[in-house]
Parts: structure tokens; sequence; C-alpha cells
């Protein structure tokens, strides 16, 4: 199948080239509409208890709390009890477009002491807007925006959709900022590594291309579901990321067979069968590992996978339609102003430190391998002590009006605070029988004290309760949440108990009960394709294995740092618990490009021992022909990511530092020292396969060379460790 696109690629190729270029372009100029769709949503799990508290406390008393908060203090030796004060904050809120607010309480119009701080000097108003979704919210609040100063008094804007308009503009900014300082830095790297200016652009025009289209598929998403905005940084970190791996490997394998003295139609058929069959179940499984996160109920898990999954395979389909098009209309000009390094590398001296290496490595592997697992295993250790909470203010940077706007409400407002539980009784309950309620709730252990928040309404009533830490994520909340959920209700009536604590156990809880369908669509794709592929049910074992252990170091050190603080200040982030969807959109990342590399090793390493190489031979001829190849897919891949590590966002630099992380592990300890390590103490063991499976898998002709013609090849040339360019 392959080799026949591959010369159907080569005969059409202005066909191809036209159509996909066009598709993608067009795609893209389309897709630019969804920066007007994005959400900030999808945090919690519906139908959760937390969920369905806030929903029935929306029915009865309308959004309560107000879509934008905002701040006055009054002026030196006065109060906000002042007149002029208050004249002055009336006017100016009464002044408010009534097609854009729908209501406006504040400490002027409703005398509430909650509304005030301790002194007096400060007064709170809350605005709730006309609109029910956050889109429409954070146009109808840029409406509002410069209207909201009182000349005189000091104000700070805040709330949820403030904080939403926020992070909407810092992630678009941070994502122009990202391709502007990376892709021209990539650039530079893969002229230095393909040696040749065209050969280096190849990869970048599918990267770009490829965030194109996933743009065109985010935005038609968009029209029938939410999408966070994190989807789109999401798509263009693994649209360029993935593009960049697929064009270094489908191009270095292209100018190998060249370089073999291929025709140019034959070296395109032979790249597509070889480099393009490995790039297909590469990308493949790493879509199935972010279709994973479909099985989570969180908007915010799907929309993340939309991004990823759109990404990642239109990414493989441009590297399998318009590189063969490509290389088959450039030919030997693919080196064309090649550097002089370029014409060295051609003399077939590339590879073979790899190659050396990996017999070094095989002459004592329990030296490697023990110490290897040991750090890995060690490095994962903190991971023990996660902890979860929501994506809040501290995602912003420091200095943020809506973060700091936030961080004045916690502290000198305390009964409006965000944290606490928000506890909603429904049933038309006794009053008597719901302060004895509210009473108990106070003497529960961590809890503050629980009182009613406003007049019940349509049988409902709603109560809020303080922590006496105030740390919504901390053991004792979630202690407390659930000692509140398990006390004696009024009768008749059901309560519901809402708030930051309960959302994150909620959510966490959805999760759980998902994870292991999640983990064994993982395994099973991993070991269905990878056998389908290398014909070995060992291999498929042990690159699960591979993964899983990048994947524990990995989190370990980010929590160490994220939650832990350690070197916290050098990254400008503020130590918080870890947002539980980002951890699981990390997991599903890692494990796939983890895997990703490993296909590109064991597919070199499988198809020398096709062609008769013992294991030693087999180990060494996959390093030298891919060890370069790999690490320079690290290397470019971490510079993409590294500019969103740059990110004023906590979330996108967990992501980017994360990434480096995991890509610094797994290219270089993993796969070029643990890996030959552990194969050479499985020895022939790693290639097994029960007859029956092996049959079947021969059968389907999917193997490394079943169709690329490689029988006429000398068999003693693929004995020996070849150049990868």
């Amino acid at each position: 199948m392959f080799a026949k696109w591959g010369s159907l690629a080569y005969h059409r190729r202005w066909v191809v080239l036209i159509a996909i270029v066009l598709l993608s372009v067009g795609g893209g100029i389309w897709g630019l509409g969804v920066f007007d769709k994005l959400s900030q949503g999808g945090y919690d799990a519906p139908g959760s208890e937390a969920a369905r508290a806030n929903k029935v406390a929306q029915d009865a008393f309308g959004r309560q709390g107000g879509d934008v908060i905002v701040i006055y203090t009054a002026p030196q030796g006065s109060t906000v009890d002042s007149p002029e004060l208050a004249a002055k904050v009336a006017k100016q809120l009464d002044a408010l477009p009534d097609d854009v607010v729908k209501q406006v309480a504040s400490y002027w119009n409703t005398q509430l002491p909650t509304f005030a701080n301790a002194d007096k000097t400060k007064g709170l108003a809350a605005i709730t807007l006309q609109a029910g979704d956050s889109n429409a919210q954070i146009k109808q609040f840029q409406q509002i925006s410069d209207k909201l100063a009182v000349d005189g008094v000091e104000s700070q804007v805040g709330g949820l959709t403030p904080t939403q308009k926020a992070i909407n503009d810092i992630t678009a900014s941070d994502l122009t900022k990202a391709e502007a300082v990376s892709l021209p830095i990539v650039l530079v790297l893969l002229i230095v590594i393909f040696g040749g200016l065209i050969a280096a652009s190849l990869p970048v025009l599918v990267g770009g291309l490829s965030i194109l289209g996933s743009l065109g598929v985010l935005h038609a998403v968009a029209l029938g579901a939410d999408v966070n905005s994190f989807a789109v940084n999401v798509a263009s970190l693994l649209g360029l990321g993935m593009a960049i791996d697929y064009g270094l490997f489908m191009v270095g394998r292209f100018r190998e067979e060249l370089a073999a003295g291929r025709s140019v139609e034959d070296a395109v058929r032979r790249t597509v069968t070889s480099a393009g069959r490995t790039v297909a179940f590469s990308s493949t499984i790493l879509v199935i590992a972010l279709a994973g996160l479909l099985l989570f109920p969180q908007g915010f898990l799907k929309s993340l996978s939309y991004g990823g999954m759109s990404a990642v395979a239109i990414a493989a389909v441009v590297s399998l339609t318009l590189l063969p098009a490509l290389l088959g209309i450039l030919g030997h000009r693919v080196d064309k102003f090649a550097m002089p390094w370029r014409k060295r590398a051609a003399k077939g001296e590339e590879g073979r430190g790899w190659a050396r290496l990996g017999r070094r490595v095989m002459k004592r592997p329990i030296l490697f391998a023990v110490p290897i697992i040991g750090v890995l295993l060690a490095l994962g250790a903190p991971f023990l002590g996660v902890k979860f909470g929501q994506v809040t203010e501290k995602v912003l940077p420091e200095g943020n009006s809506a973060r700091i706007a936030a961080e004045t409400i916690n502290s000198d407002f305390t009964a409006l605070s965000a944290n606490g539980f928000k506890i909603v009784i429904s049933g038309d309950p006794d009053p008597a029988a719901v302060q004895a309620y509210l009473a108990k709730v106070s003497d529960v252990a961590g809890v503050d004290t629980a009182q009613a928040t406003a007049e019940p309404k349509n049988g409902v009533w709603a109560a809020a309760a303080g922590l006496d830490g105030g740390d919504a994520y901390s053991d004792e909340a979630k202690q407390a949440l659930k000692d509140v959920r398990a006390l004696d209700v009024p009768s008749g009536s059901e309560v519901l108990v809402g708030g930051p604590t309960a959302l994150v156990s909620d959510s966490l809880e959805a999760i759980a009960a998902n994870l292991p369908w999640m983990v064994l669509l993982l395994v099973g794709a991993t070991f269905v394709l990878m056998f389908l592929a290398f014909g070995s049910v060992v291999l498929p074992l042990k690159a699960i294995v591979m993964s899983a252990l990048s994947l524990s170091a990995t989190f370990g050190v980010l929590v160490w740092i994220f939650q832990d603080g350690h070197g916290a200040s050098l990254l400008g982030v503020t130590p918080s618990p870890l947002e539980s969807g980002i951890v699981v959109l990390m997991a599903a990342i890692v494990f796939g490009l983890s895997t990703d590399y490993e296909i590109f090793l064991l597919s070199r390493m499988v198809e020398a021992r096709n062609k008769g190489a013992s294991s030693q031979d087999a180990v060494a001829t996959g390093l030298a022909k891919t060890g370069r190849v790999i690490t320079a897919a690290a290397l470019l891949l971490s510079v993409v990511i590294g500019a969103f590590a740059f990110s004023q966002i906590t979330i996108m630099r967990f992501v980017g530092v994360g990434m480096i992380l995991a890509l610094v592990l797994d290219a270089t300890v993993v796969r070029m020292l643990l890996v030959p390590a552990v194969l050479r103490l499985l020895g022939n063991a790693a290639w097994w396969a029960p007859g029956p499976l092996r049959r079947v898998q021969e059968r389907m002709a999917i193997h490394e060379g079943g169709d690329a013609g490689d029988e006429d090849e000398p068999a003693a040339r693929e004995r020996t460790p070849e150049t990868v360019h």
C-alpha cells in the first residue's frame, strides 16, 4: 500500500502539491475565526454534585457573584461611607448600558457589610452581564471596561470574565511570540542539521501548513462545541513539532536513498514505504493517545483532544502527501546550496559514533540499565505527593490587574472569596431545620462559619461556608468536604455542596473513574500497532515500560518545581497544586512522543534484523541510522516547545518545561542508553512472537521492508551501520 502511494505521489506530484497547499491555506484562513469562539470553561465534570449545585443555584437565583468585580478604594482619610464617594460610584455604575449590564450589586446600593472590607476603606461592586456564555461576556466586558473608573478614586477590576479575557489575550500574544521566536531558530538548526537550505525548509513548510489545517478543524469543532483557548496552543505546538519530526525522518531517508544510487522515483517510493510507514504508525499511536482524552467528561480535555488530534493527524497527512510530491519535484536539487559539512557527511562518516555507543552499552548492559532505572524512579518519587487544584487567577503573571483584584478579594473580602463551600438546599425545607443544618456544618473540623447568603427563592436556599485555613485544595479542606457531605440533611430536602474544593474533588473522581480506560486504550493500541509494525510481542511491552519510566520521571520533576516550589522563582511561577486536566494531557502527549521515538529507533533495528543481522548488529545499525535523527528531532521540538516555557501563563509554562524534560530524558538517556542495554539483556527473545501471531503479521505485509524492494540490497552492506543524513 505504501509503495503504491509513493509511486502515485511521484507521478501526480504537482496535483498533490497544489491540492494540499490549497486545502491547508484555505482551511487556515477560515480557521482564523476560531479565535473569536474560544472559551475558558470546561474544567468541571458535568453531572457531578458540584456542577449540579451550581446549576440549581443559577436556576433559582440567576448567576451569583457577578461576572465583573470592581473594587473602589476611598481617598486617604475617607471611607466608603462618604456621601461624595457614594454619589460618584453610583453615578458611574448607573450610566452603564442596560443592553450590556443585567444587574449591579454594590456596597452603596445594598449596604451589605460583606461588600466592604474591615476598615471600610474599600468597597465592592459586582456586575452581572446580560450574556450567558463566556465568549459573549468577554465582548460585553470590552464595551464597559473603560467606563468603570471613577475620577479621583483608585479602582481594581477583576472577576471571572476579566480573568478569562486576560488569559485569552496573553495566550494569543504568547502564541504569536512563540512562533515568531521558534520558527527562525528551528530553521537555522535545520540548516545546520541537514546541511542545506532547501532540505531544511521542507519540515518548516509542512509544520506551517499543519498549523493552518488544524486551525480550520478547530474552527469547525467550535461551531458545535466549546473549544478552550489552550487547544490552539496545543495544536500549534504539536502541529509544528510533529511535522518537523516527520519531515526530518522522511527527508533524511530520501537523501539516504539518493546517496545509495536510486533514481528519484525509486527513492520517493522507498522513502514512503519505509519512513512513511513508520510515520503512519507513529502518528496513529499519538492520535489514539490524544483520543483517550475524549473518555473524560470535562469539556476542557475534550477540546484539547480535538486540537491535538487534528494537529498530529494533519502533520502526518501532509508529511505523507506533500513531502513525497515535493521530493519528487526537487529530486537531487534537495541538496542544492549544500553547506561544507553536508559534503563531508555524504562520505559516510556519520552514524558510526552512535553505533560505537550502542556497542559500548551492550558490552555492560547491567552497568547502564540498573543505575538509569534507579535514577528515573527517584526522579518520579515526588509525584507520589502530588496535589491537584483548578485554574485560578494564579495562572496569570504577578502584577496582572485581574490577578491583583482576585488577591484583594481573597484577603479583604473573605466572605466573598471564591474559596470555601457553596451549599444549595432545595425541596422547600423548614427554615429552622436549615439553620440547624448550617450549625452542624459550622462545627465540622476545618470549616469556619456557614451562613445563608440570600433569601430563599422557589424553595431553594443558598449558603456559604468558609475554610479555617483558606486553602481550598489542602488535605484538610478535602476532608472537611467529605465530612460536610456526610452530614444528615434536613428532612425532605436535597443538599448539594459545591465550590472550588468540590469542583476539584469531583473532577478528580471523574478522571480516576475513566483513567483506567485511557490507560487500557494507550497500552492496547500501542501493543497492537507495534506488533503489527515489528512482528514482536516483546518489543511493544518494552516500549510501554520505557514510556512509563519517562512519564513518571517527568511528572516527578514537575511536581518538585511547580507544586513544591523548588526553582519556581527562577521560572517566575507561583507554586500551586497542579491542574488535573493538564496532567492528563501531558501524560497522553509524553506517552505518545516516547512511543514515537521508540518506533523511529526500532523501525531501523527491525529492518536490519529482517535482512539477516544479528541482534547486536541490528541494535547498532538502528542507532547509527536514527541516533542523529532522534536527537535532532528532540532538539528541534525542544526549541518549539521551549518558547511556550517562557509563556506568561503558568499552565503553558508547565507544559513547555514538562515537554522539554520529557524530550531530554527520552531522546538521550532512555532511547540511546537504556533501550540498547535492555535489548542486549533480552537477546533474541526481544524479537519473539507466537507462531500464529507472526504468520498473521507477515500475511498483512506491514513489516519493515515488506514491499520496498529491499531484497535487491546486498546483505553484507545492510549488516553494517549506515549513514543517516
